[in-house]
């Protein structure tokens, strides 16, 4: 950890030598410069408050601290999806008797694994993902932030395109939570089917969906995969987390989400990389292309017969942050009978992630939505939006300011 720590004061204070440029990762390197900027992602601006208590948070219990943390970042306890895979820095803590926990908004990300320790991704506009790691105090003992650079052995690898991005894997685990079998672990967002999700997760809620990898664990023989049930609360006790939930709405929010973050990131590290060698044509229009393409849902999994229901606090708490029109319309309105959302046009618009895209690219991106959402043209980003929802869209992104 030390090591860590005096390896990223070295960077911020000194130009590395040749050698030690060598080790950077493209993301470290010029044009970018991930750890010369001061950080304006959302957790790094409360972040000295919580440490000094300026932002005070519960210490009665762990449960406790969790809660009032997620309230201080305007993160819905609701949003909880569990895992008990051994996927992250605390593996070791981690199994079907002991699930890490996620919840998240549009910028935030937070895992705690009980009688661990609590984990932040946290969305920088311009830098990707900004990775933080601590305790829970003990009595009046101080927080103490780390920023890791650990997260990166995972987080900025090729299942993100090696910028600092999000990971979200669907695996078979054994008895003890260790990976069996991996599902599109170089792939994330909404338009994985959805029998190859949740593996390694707890799935809760009404969603008809006959065939997933949740709540299972399996075994490895000669004969093959052998897959055993691990109902939800069966191992482990629903009241040490904050809701009695992992819900199937939870989950696919946190999947087009984390789809989402990714390609953002990765469009705007491509883009700012190429205007920096003076020729980002090309590159803008493949990024804006993609970009538009995910935002307006042209690729999303097909939903179970009969659609899904979300926890109720879930639903509730999720449309309290949308920005509506002067009749009411929203990007957060659900429909979950067929999709997700009634206007299939991305609330992740408002995100950190978007406001961040090089100027150049945003700017062709907004080109091709009005494009996209002209009723009276076919575009292949729109085919599968009725002329009625185009203007819809059109007119939430008008009135909530987003152009």
């Amino acid at each position: 950890m030390k090591i860590g720590i005096l390896f990223l004061l070295a960077t911020l204070l000194t130009a590395p030598s040749a050698e030690a440029a060598k080790r950077l990762r493209g993301f470290e390197k010029p044009p970018h410069n991930y750890w010369q900027h001061a950080p304006q992602d959302r957790f790094t601006k409360i972040k000295a408050a919580l440490e000094t208590g300026k932002v005070p948070l519960d210490r009665s219990s762990e449960k406790a601290f969790v809660v009032s943390l997620l309230n201080a970042l305007e993160i819905s306890p609701a949003t909880q999806t569990l895992v008990y895979s051994t996927t992250s820095l605390q593996l070791s803590r981690i199994s079907p008797r002991n699930p890490r926990a996620l919840y998240f908004n549009e910028d935030v990300y937070v895992g705690w694994v009980p009688r661990g320790q609590i984990e932040i991704a946290s969305i920088d506009p311009a830098l990707g993902g900004i990775f933080y790691i601590f305790d829970i105090p003990r009595g009046p003992a101080p927080i103490r932030i780390e920023r890791s650079a650990r997260c990166f052995n995972c987080h900025a690898e090729f299942e993100n395109g090696r910028v600092p991005g999000l990971l979200l894997k669907s695996v078979v685990p054994g008895p003890g939570g260790g990976s069996l079998e991996s599902f599109h672990s170089d792939t994330t967002g909404h338009s994985i089917p959805l029998k190859d999700r949740f593996g390694g997760w707890h799935l809760t809620g009404k969603h008809g969906i006959a065939q997933h990898w949740g709540n299972m664990v399996g075994t490895l023989s000669p004969a093959g995969l052998k897959k055993f049930a691990n109902p939800p609360g069966k191992q482990f006790r629903w009241e040490t987390y904050p809701v009695t939930t992992s819900d199937v709405l939870a989950h696919l929010l946190h999947e087009h989400q984390i789809g989402f973050v990714n390609r953002a990131i990765k469009a705007t590290y491509d883009t700012r990389a190429a205007l920096a060698a003076g020729d980002a044509k090309a590159m803008i229009a493949k990024h804006a292309a993609l970009l538009t393409r995910y935002l307006l849902f042209a690729d999303e999994a097909k939903f179970p017969t009969g659609g899904i229901g979300g926890d109720a606090l879930l639903t509730k708490d999720f449309a309290k942050r949308a920005r509506r029109t002067k009749v009411g319309l929203s990007l957060r309105d659900f429909d979950l009978r067929t999709r997700m959302f009634k206007h299939r046009c991305s609330y992740m618009i408002h995100s950190a992630a978007f406001t961040g895209l090089p100027a150049p690219l945003k700017q062709q991106v907004f080109a091709s939505l009005r494009e996209a959402l002209n009723p009276a043209k076919p575009h292949p980003a729109s085919a599968h939006l009725p002329a009625a929802e185009k203007r819809a869209i059109a007119g939430i992104l008008s009135a909530t300011k987003v152009w």
